[in-house]
C-alpha cells in the first residue's frame, strides 16, 4: 500500500479538496476499472476525454481523483489539480512502484527503424554475457528468458514501472527497451532514469500522429534531452538529425558510423544472403545478419556494449553468433530454389534499405518479387511512397492488403497506386487477399529468384475492420513452398 501523499514528490500540483494521507491502491486511466482504493487519472485523449468520465467513476465507488480541467464533486472526494495529467500518471507510477529504473541499467533506444533488432541483439548479448536482462520490445516483452506478450512498443506507465519492477525482484540488471515517439508525446517513460539511449534513424513515418516531420524530431530529441549527465547519447552520425538529438543533452555524447568519422566505426566488406563481413572499430566480423541496416545495428549493439564496460573481444565474438529477429529479413528457400524473406519493413526508408540489400545480393537474371501493402488508419501520406519504391526497386510488384484495420483495403491500395507513373504501373499488379498474393507471388517465382514479403514481419494476424484474424507471413509461406514439385 502506498500513502497517496508519498506518491506526489515530483509533481506539480494543487489540492482543490479531499485528504492526502489515504492508502492507494492502485493507479488507473480506464474508467471501467476504477474501484474505491484507486487514484483515477482523467487523460485528455485524441478521440475521449475522461473528464467526462468522472461522475460515473465517482458513483462506482473511487474517491481520488487527478484532473486538468476544473471537476465539481461531492466533499469526500479527493481532487488533485495538476497541468498535464499524462505527464502526473508517469511521475506517479514511478513512484507508485518504488522507482524500479532506478535499480536497473536501463538502456532506452529510439528511431524510425531498427528498435526492435537493437533492443532484441542487446538482450541477447548481454544474457550470453551472463547477466539476467529484461527486454521492452514491440514483438515480446522478457524478464530474463521468461516471455510476456507485448501489445505496445513501450507499455503504458502503469504496465510499463510493474514490468520495470518486477524484472527488478527478479534479479534482473539491465533492461533493453524500444522508445518509441508515441511513448516521449504520451509521457510513458516520464520519470524513468536511463543510463543512456541509443538513437538508430528518423525517416517518414508516424506523420498521422505528429502532422509533421519537424514535430516527430522534435518528440524524438526530448528523450535526449531529458537524460541526465551520467547517461550516455549514442547517436548515428550518418544520420543528419542524428547531432541534432544531441543538441541540449547533459549526457555524455558518443557516435557510430559506416560513413563519416565516429567513436564507433564500422565498415561493410561483403554482404551474401547468409550473413554479412564488417569491421568494428578495425576488427573484422562475421555476422549472420544480412544488411548495411543490420551493419548499423550491430554498430548500436556494440557501441551501447562498450560504454556499459564490457570486454570488447567477447562481445565482438558473441556478436558473430547472434542470430535474425523474428520478422526481421527472415529468409526462408523452397525446394524448387525460390528465396522468400520476410520483413517488416513498412515505412518507405526501411522498405528502401531492404530492397536496396537484395539488389547488392543477388545475381545475374535473378529477379526480386515484392511484395507490399500499408496499414490502414496510419499515415496515408507514404502510401504511393511505398509503392513507388517497390516498383523502381525490384523486378515485379504485387500490391495487397496489410492490415487494413478500420479502412477499405481496396482505398487503401488505390492510394499505393495513385503514385505510380505508367513505367511502375507496368511493374505492379493488385491482388487484395493477402494469401492469395504470395501464392501469387510464388508462381512468378523461378528458382534463384528472391520474393519480398513486406510489412508485417513477425505479427501472427491480420486485422480487418478492428478483428484480428490469424496470419503469418513465414508460415504461410512455408505451407505454400511445401506444395511446390521440383
Amino acid at each position: 500500500m502506498n500513502l497517496l501523499l508519498d506518491l506526489l514528490p515530483a509533481v506539480n500540483y494543487t489540492l482543490i479538496q479531499g485528504n492526502l494521507e489515504q492508502e492507494i491502491n492502485e493507479l488507473v486511466f480506464d474508467s471501467r476499472k476504477a474501484s474505491a482504493e484507486s487514484v483515477f487519472f482523467a487523460i485528455i485523449g485524441n478521440t475521449n476525454n475522461g473528464h467526462d468520465y468522472i461522475q460515473s467513476v465517482y458513483e462506482n465507488g473511487c474517491r481520488v481523483f487527478v484532473v486538468q480541467e476544473s471537476t465539481s464533486l461531492p466533499t469526500d472526494a479527493t481532487i488533485i489539480k495538476v497541468a498535464n495529467t499524462l505527464e502526473s500518471l508517469g511521475l506517479m507510477a514511478c513512484a507508485f512502484y518504488d522507482y524500479p529504473s532506478q535499480d536497473l541499467k536501463l538502456v532506452g533506444i529510439t528511431g524510425t527503424n531498427g528498435k526492435t533488432t537493437t533492443t532484441t541483439l542487446l538482450h541477447k548479448l548481454f544474457t550470453e554475457l551472463g547477466y539476467k536482462c529484461g527486454l521492452i520490445s514491440t514483438v515480446v516483452n522478457k524478464i530474463g528468458t521468461t516471455e510476456i506478450q507485448s501489445t505496445h512498443t513501450t507499455p503504458d506507465p502503469i504496465n510499463l514501472n510493474a514490468l520495470l519492477s518486477k524484472m527488478v525482484a527478479e534479479g534482473c540488471e539491465y533492461c533493453f527497451m524500444e522508445v518509441s515517439s508515441h511513448a516521449v508525446h504520451q509521457h510513458r517513460i516520464t520519470g524513468l532514469e536511463f543510463v543512456g539511449a541509443g538513437f538508430t534513424n528518423i525517416t517518414h513515418d508516424h506523420l498521422d500522429y505528429h502532422k509533421t516531420f519537424a514535430e516527430y524530431i522534435r518528440v524524438k530529441k526530448v528523450f535526449f534531452d531529458g537524460l541526465g549527465k551520467e547517461a550516455f547519447a549514442l547517436v548515428n552520425s550518418d544520420d543528419k538529425n542524428g547531432m541534432v538529438m544531441l543538441q541540449n543533452t547533459a549526457a555524455k555524447k558518443v557516435t557510430y558510423a559506416l560513413k563519416t568519422p565516429a567513436d564507433f566505426k564500422g565498415k561493410v566488406i561483403e554482404n551474401e544472403l547468409t550473413g554479412l563481413i564488417m569491421t568494428i572499430n578495425n576488427t573484422e566480423v562475421y555476422s549472420r545478419l544480412v544488411g548495411d541496416f543490420n551493419a548499423y545495428n550491430l554498430l548500436v549493439v556494440f557501441g551501447v556494449s562498450q560504454l556499459l564496460g564490457m570486454d570488447e573481444m567477447e562481445v565482438l565474438r558473441i556478436i558473430s553468433n547472434l542470430e535474425s529477429v523474428e520478422g526481421r529479413f527472415q529468409s526462408i528457400r523452397s525446394n524448387t530454389g525460390i528465396t522468400a524473406i520476410v520483413d517488416y519493413a513498412h515505412t518507405p526508408d526501411a522498405l528502401e534499405n531492404v530492397l536496396k540489400t537484395i539488389n547488392g545480393i543477388r545475381k545475374g537474371t535473378q529477379k526480386v518479387i515484392t511484395l507490399v501493402g500499408c496499414g490502414g488508419d496510419r499515415d496515408k501520406t507514404k502510401r504511393p511512397k511505398m509503392a513507388q519504391i517497390a516498383c523502381d526497386l525490384s523486378t515485379q510488384v504485387i500490391l495487397t492488403s496489410d492490415n487494413p484495420r478500420t479502412e477499405n483495403p481496396q482505398t487503401i491500395l488505390e492510394e499505393m497506386e495513385a503514385g505510380l507513373n505508367e513505367e511502375q504501373q507496368t511493374k505492379a499488379i493488385t491482388i487484395q487477399d493477402r494469401k492469395q498474393a504470395i501464392k501469387t507471388a510464388i508462381s512468378l517465382a523461378n528458382a534463384g529468384d528472391i520474393l519480398l514479403i513486406a510489412g508485417k514481419g513477425h505479427e501472427k494476424y491480420q486485422e480487418i475492420m478492428g478483428i484480428k484474424h490469424d496470419f503469418d507471413d513465414l508460415k504461410i509461406t512455408e505451407e505454400l513452398f511445401n506444395q511446390l514439385k521440383k
